[in-house]
């Protein structure tokens, strides 16, 4: 059985409410939600990398693609999503800084048709982060701060154990974060067991 580590007592500002939101994430609502199913334990977190457009980092694209207000024609790229309707509970910044656009409590529609460990459509059980920056980029170590910190604070309140990419739960599909994420440097800073990670453990273990 897997031991979760103990955590330090958080600030009240670091801490996940009752409500499923993070005092001191920047709160911005997306509309694209709904409800997890009865009685769903949240026991896994699927992380993502997103820039918009490509490669770009510190415009509003992303909030604007989450809240249905991205405007499809200011970019040729965004034509290959246009109309699409996503979300993600957190948004990590390259700057580490943290924004939350739907209650760990609610189904964000992030992680599309998808499995982890036998147990289909993952938007039901999991939380999802997206961390500004592309597969192949190095993330940022206030990212990797910020997410430690983070899961953290999931851990506090629902029974966290399973951490893995979007490339795990829907391979073939999507392949971020990708290369460039450090699997082993977010063990090694929030001390959870390497068994936790998806991306530390072997191809055939993770399918």
């Amino acid at each position: 059985m897997l031991i979760q580590p103990e955590t330090p007592a958080m600030s009240d500002s670091q801490a996940i409410g009752q409500d499923g939101w993070l005092q001191h994430a920047r709160r911005i609502p997306s509309p694209n939600f709904g409800p997890r199913p009865a009685d769903t334990d949240i026991n896994t977190v699927v992380i993502h990398s997103i820039s918009l457009p490509p490669g770009i980092y510190g415009g509003d694209e992303i909030e604007r693609l989450f809240t249905n207000r991205l405007d499809w024609s200011a970019h040729p790229y965004f034509e290959q999503i246009r109309g699409a309707e996503v979300s993600a509970h957190f948004v990590i910044r390259r700057t580490g800084e943290l924004l939350q656009f739907v209650s760990v409590r609610d189904r964000a529609w992030h992680a599309g048709r998808s499995s982890w460990q036998g147990r289909d459509n993952c938007n039901d059980y999991s939380v999802g982060i997206e961390l500004e920056g592309l597969e192949d980029t190095p993330f940022e170590t206030a990212q990797y701060e910020a997410l430690g910190t983070l899961l953290d604070a999931l851990s506090q309140r629902w029974p966290i154990t399973q951490i893995a990419g979007h490339e795990h739960v829907a391979p073939g599909r999507k392949r971020d974060p990708g290369s460039a994420f450090d699997w082993g440097r977010l063990q090694a800073l929030t001390g959870r067991p390497a068994a936790q990670f998806a991306g530390l453990q072997n191809p055939s273990q993770t399918a």
